[in-house]
């Protein structure tokens, strides 16, 4: 390492250095230390099929934040790292290169066979988004990355499933679920995407079985009323009173169903009337439970019809609707057609429109599950950032059916149960029996099913840390402290984690639940694959640095809001970074003599701008704490940006340089110790947000005595800046603030006069009282940094010369004399100028309005514009003649 900072910045130099050096080291190991609180987080696991995409970088990067704060603060901060084996996406990509590579289907090779090619898949492809983490600065403790199904987890998924079984909370069923068609598999409710889409509702009519004229029914699914058993009613419609008991007939098909009352149906929608296909549809399916209906399933598993559609029996189900219609119509069941907006279920992994179907799944019984779930939160024991998300969690807990948890896959958790195949009896255990429990026959077959991904994910909190084991890991770090998700999650994982862990453990698994939102385009457009609009964080972080990306995604979010992706906020985070490097490569290079030794620093008699830009720190590092323990990352942020540049870069910088010029070497030392300390505790505060640079600044600076805690001397493994009454000096920041004002205003004066910078400038001061004494006492930094040679200071406002440009500050008015400001010869020149050029437009364009056949022939919008340019510019002429009379008057 040289001993100075690179002349440029630049990332590359360095992030991939720093971090391999921090691994290396172990650096983000996480104790249990019984001196020290622990601080756990969980990463929320990526699938082992994804890549790093801009949400991931979001999600990782406030995770991040958070524990390198922590782990400053003096906490034990693990951060759990690890992935998930996603099982419906896993199988989709080891089938598509089984057919891809080998011609084959999973059938051909078998569930054994198959299974190797998924570990192996895993193996290959497996773990590189989590690689892909350690490019953004992921401080996890990678030495315990987990993986849902690895042993341990395995082990805690039967476990858990055998305990929920034995409570009767798991039971094996004939329920109406959720299929996907494609992924060939059952879904939860939470994996199941709704999206309004145009569609229609077809109008038919169900003739009485005695002749009468029966009842009209409305349906958006005209293929489903092949499984119709039942029309039902309200038991208030008065239209249909005289029709509940009897029957009607299903056009075309000519089966009999009854006519039934029911709370269901809404008079006021459709024609009030609804078809019942309890094997098709949620809400008909419990209207059969209530009725006693039967069920009658009438769609496939691919989406195609059975032989109850009849003639329609191996038609894809809408090939089938377009059909059926057509007949329907032509007999003349089709009363009319409405067009409608509906919402439309598709599978959140594929996007395939989904089926709802009657089938022998597992359930998780969630009515009983839930009430403790909706207690913590109540109660507060478990918050959610923003608070408006608890409202979200409860709904759905409150509105919660039982969860189906068997998926008809290959690859995932097996259901730990056994059917004998001699006596029928279903033993669940968390190992495989050697002989059935009622019958002692060996005849044992597994269940060929496997458990919902977020089975095994609902117990990662307290999974990972040894679970069902009562580990050391799990005494010191659980409960984990908060939960950082997107809010499309909460459904899917958030609520699932909270029962569980209160049914395992007894303790909600996490404090708080941080909810961000999701991060979009330029254009405000959710990113996908389809619109082509994704961001590869890998790229910006190639092109920007780590540290850039994540400092804006940080600084861009407000808790549980959308953010949008600009590229001008990543060069915005870069120059920021470019500001800090060179900043601190001029205060590296002033703190050394020229053998790159360090000069000597002392705490001895500070001058006021010390004490000002130490009490900023100070104040700033009491904000940081405060709106980081709030999670209110974007401010803390914020306030770190304004610090450094604007404070300590731009103003005491500027003021510290001429002492560090010059001849007093005791307060040059001084001058040395004030810079070095106040960078370091910035350097401290900027860490969590941009890992990479501060280390790399860190490493040059003057080092503390090592301790057994940071043999290295790591920025991220040393202490988070406190504040400090000693640290507040109001006067002193009082009068450096005045100055500050005073010299702003100045400039905004050399600007707006268009006075340059090295033009001495002489200022009148009006002020009293204490805002006199002040402004006084910071006559030293207005002159020098505002090039001013002369203050007069005053109380009378008669002491004012007349022509002059003003400002008002804090408690005091600013006075430039303009004689000052303006050089009235070049301003006369100038101006002669400027009026000679506007003289000859008035003369052009009156000559054009003079002209009667331009008058006369040009379009009457041309001719305005003329009118309009004229009087622009006599307007233009008359001010300049103005300015030009009172610069004569001078000269």
């Amino acid at each position: 390492m040289s001993k100075n900072l690179a002349k440029t910045y630049n990332p590359k130099d360095f992030e991939d250095r720093i971090y391999q050096m921090w691994e290396e080291k172990g650096a983000f190991r996480a104790e249990r230390d019984p001196d020290k609180k622990p601080f756990t987080i969980v990463m929320p696991p990526p699938n082992i099929t994804g890549q790093l995409h801009m949400g991931h970088a979001l999600d990782q990067t406030l995770q991040d934040v958070l524990t390198r704060f922590k782990r400053l603060q003096g906490y034990s901060a693990l951060w759990l790292p690890g992935s998930d084996h996603a099982s419906i996406a896993t199988e989709v990509k080891v089938v598509e290169k089984l057919r891809q590579d080998e011609g084959l289907e999973k059938e051909d090779i078998g569930r054994e066979e198959f299974l190797k090619r998924a570990w192996d898949w895993k193996r290959i492809y497996g773990g590189k988004i989590t690689k892909q983490c350690r490019k953004l600065g992921d401080s996890c403790d990678w030495s315990r990355e987990r993986f849902t199904m690895d042993e341990g987890c395995n082990r805690a998924v039967n476990h858990f499933f055998v305990k929920l079984y034995e409570k009767g909370y798991i039971y094996r069923g004939n329920r109406l679920i959720n299929w996907c068609p494609k992924c060939g598999t059952s879904l939860s409710d939470a994996e199941v995407e709704h999206e309004d889409k145009n569609g229609k509702y077809w109008y038919f009519r169900y003739p009485a079985a005695d002749g009468g004229e029966g009842v009209v029914v409305a349906t958006s699914r005209p293929e489903t009323m092949f499984g119709d058993v039942a029309i039902a009613v309200h038991p208030e419609d008065e239209r249909y009173k005289d029709l509940v008991g009897k029957k009607v007939i299903l056009p075309l098909v000519g089966r009999e169903i009854p006519v039934v009352a029911d709370p269901y149906p809404d008079p006021e929608k459709g024609t009030g009337a609804v078809k019942i296909t309890p094997a098709h549809d949620a809400n008909d399916f419990e209207v059969g439970q209530r009725q006693n209906l039967e069920s009658l399933c009438c769609i496939n598993e691919d989406a195609t019809m059975n032989s109850l559609a009849g003639k329609y029996e191996g038609m894809d189900r809408y090939e089938c609707r377009k059909a059926w219609i057509a007949d329907l119509e032509e007999a003349g069941y089709l009363v009319k057609t409405e067009d409608k907006v509906i919402p439309v279920g598709e599978c959140y992994r594929c996007g395939t429109v989904i089926e709802p179907m009657l089938s022998d799944q597992w359930f998780v019984k969630m009515e009983e599950l839930a009430k403790p779930a909706i207690e913590v939160a109540k109660k507060g024991e478990l918050k959610h950032v923003p608070e408006r998300f608890e409202k979200t969690y409860l709904h759905w807990l409150e509105e919660i059916r039982d969860w189906c948890i068997s998926r008809q896959l290959w690859w995932g958790h097996r259901i730990p149960a056994w059917y004998c195949q001699d006596c029928g009896e279903i033993i669940v255990a968390e190992h495989a029996p050697e002989t059935c429990t009622k019958c002692g026959s060996t005849n044992l077959k597994q269940d060929e099913d496997v458990l919902d991904t977020w089975f095994s994910s609902a117990l990662w909190p307290f999974s990972t840390l040894g679970w069902p084991e009562e580990t050391e890991d799990l005494k010191y770090f659980y409960p984990t402290d908060v939960l950082v998700t997107g809010y499309d999650i909460i459904f899917f994982w958030v609520v699932r984690m909270v029962f569980s862990a209160l049914e395992t453990t007894g303790k909600a698994p996490f404090k708080y639940v941080y909810v961000h939102g999701l991060v979009r385009d330029a254009e405000g457009r959710k990113m996908s694959k389809s619109l082509g609009n994704g961001i590869d964080p890998l790229e910006i972080i190639d092109q920007y640095g780590a540290d850039a990306l994540r400092f804006m995604l940080t600084t861009g979010i407000t808790p549980g809001n959308d953010m949008r992706f600009k590229e001008d906020r990543l060069e915005s985070a870069r120059n920021f970074a470019n500001k800090l490097w060179n900043a601190s490569r001029f205060v590296i290079m002033n703190l050394q003599d020229e053998d790159g030794n360090f000069l000597p620093m002392k705490e001895g008699a500070l001058q006021d701008e010390d004490k000002w830009i130490l009490s900023r720190v100070n104040d700033a590092a009491k904000y940081m704490t405060e709106t980081m323990e709030k999670f209110d990352l974007a401010l803390a942020g914020q306030r770190v940006y304004e610090l450094i540049w604007n404070e300590y870069c731009d103003w005491y910088i500027e003021i510290v340089k001429g002492r560090l010029y010059g001849e007093d070497e005791e307060d040059k030392a001084v001058a040395r110790s004030v810079l070095v300390r106040a960078l370091k505790d910035m350097l401290r505060m900027l860490h969590p947000f941009m890992p990479y640079i501060t280390e790399e600044i860190w490493g040059y600076l003057p080092k503390e005595a090592a301790s057994e805690e940071n043999p290295d001397h790591f920025l991220m493994k040393d202490h988070w800046p406190v504040y400090e009454n000693a640290f507040e000096f109001p006067e002193e920041v009082e009068k450096l603030n005045m100055a500050m004002d005073a010299i702003r205003s100045i400039r905004n004066i050399r600007a707006e006069a268009d006075a340059a910078p090295s033009r001495k400038l002489r200022a009148v001061i009006l002020a009293k009282g204490h805002s006199m004494d002040t402004i006084q006492a910071a006559e030293r930094y207005i002159k020098k940094l505002a090039n001013i040679t002369d203050i007069t200071f005053t109380e009378e406002k008669s002491d004012v010369p007349e022509d002059v440009m003003s400002a008002v500050i804090n408690g005091a008015e600013l006075f430039i004399p303009l004689d000052d400001l303006v050089d009235y010869k070049a301003e006369f020149e100038r101006l002669t100028k400027e009026k000679k050029k506007l003289e000859g437009e008035v003369k052009r364009v009156k000559g054009k309005l003079s002209n009667e056949g331009f008058v006369k022939k040009a379009p009457e919008k041309v001719v305005n514009e003329e009118k309009a340019k004229m009087a622009k510019y006599e307007e233009m002429l008359a001010k300049v003649c103005e300015q030009l009379a009172t610069v004569e008057r001078k000269l």
